[in-house]
């Protein structure tokens, strides 16, 4: 079932082979990044950074800003420095020789990305009920059944089938991993992308533009 709040987007196919030896390769020279002990239950590795600027692979810049509800007044609470993902355009070098150096290139093709990470989430854990200022790409690599993506009243299972996933995380969601592994996927932001109506969604994707 697809709605508004997520889709599978049309002729975009990746190898999950490939992508889980990429994974593996880049997890023995890099450790993922939980903004200096800030962030639980949740870790990132970033493919893009701002160009000339190493330190904005790490801490703050793993996160960024959202909004969640913490608390039974149900008032919103804003967290973490607004980021401004236009300035991610630099593919982290280290990581060119990898497979997801051609899913970025593929990607770019078709959309304009801000950040792009590697996201862990752990198993038996959840994240914050939340929205980002964003919507977001998601290609799942590692998963189990028990991962759920919730957005609204909804919740989803996206299969490592090495399909893409737009999911419009501008509506508050959060995403639970029941199983008992790590669950990774490939994460990239979409700042010029202008959530509309369900069907003008859709025409975006298809068309593969960001309007």
């Amino acid at each position: 079932m697809e709605t508004s709040n997520w889709y599978k987007i049309p002729g975009l196919k990746f190898d999950v082979n490939k992508m889980i030896e990429s994974y593996q390769a880049i997890r023995k020279q890099k450790e993922f990044d939980n903004g200096g002990g800030k962030v639980t239950f949740i870790s990132s590795i970033s493919l893009t950074r701002i160009p000339g600027n190493p330190e904005s692979t790490e801490g703050k810049y793993s996160w960024g800003r959202y909004w969640t509800k913490p608390d039974n007044s149900g008032h919103e609470v804003q967290r973490s420095e607004m980021i401004d993902e236009k300035l991610f355009s630099e593919f982290i070098p280290e990581f060119k020789n990898t497979y997801f150096k051609e899913i970025y290139d593929q990607l770019t093709k078709y959309f304009s990305l801000g950040r792009v990470r590697l996201l862990r989430k752990e198993p038996r854990s959840t994240l914050s009920w939340h929205r980002d200022p964003e919507p977001r790409i998601h290609i799942p690599i590692i998963t189990n059944p028990g991962c759920r993506m919730v957005v609204d009243e909804n919740a989803f299972h996206m299969p490592a089938d090495g399909s893409a996933w737009f999911v419009n995380t501008c509506k508050y969601h959060n995403f639970f991993n029941g199983g008992e592994q790590d669950r990774i996927h490939f994460v990239a932001t979409l700042p010029g992308f202008k959530v509309h109506s369900d069907k003008v969604i859709q025409e975006q994707l298809i068309q593969g533009r960001a309007i």
